[in-house]
């Protein structure tokens, strides 16, 4: 039996608390929260649960929180509005350049993909 959680499958031979984080927006702390609500020991694997354990996680999840494709909806409704606001957060998150001020001198690779080599461009000589 596959469990499936917020149309997300939970990998079989993880621990709960552990699996839970494979769910956009639940970290290490709130899985440990959602364990400790539903009733479920740390130890327990995820194909140990009952169908009534399962259950009562999805509640938790329902009742309280924001995850998988809501959550992800909201932070793309935020990004746009920025963008839409012309703001300056929203102008680099429409360059695609690093929004929290880091520096792009140097670094910023994962932002603003692979370095393009300069035609002509000689190294530097001692």
């Amino acid at each position: 039996m596959v469990a499936r959680i917020a149309g997300v499958n939970l990998p079989e031979r993880k621990r709960v608390c552990i699996a839970l984080r494979y769910l956009y927006g639940i970290g290490p702390t709130l899985a440990k929260k959602i364990c400790l609500d539903a009733g479920i020991p740390e130890v327990r694997r995820v194909f140990e649960l009952t169908e009534d354990e399962l259950l009562r996680i999805r509640e938790i999840l329902d009742r309280g929180f924001q995850v998988e494709g809501d959550l992800r909806r909201i932070v793309a409704m935020n990004i746009k509005r920025l963008m839409d606001l012309g703001c300056y957060r929203g102008l680099r998150h429409r360059k695609r350049l690093p929004v929290r001020g880091q520096r792009t001198h140097t670094n910023a690779r994962t932002r603003r993909g692979r370095a393009i080599a300069i035609a002509g461009k000689k190294k530097a000589t001692k």
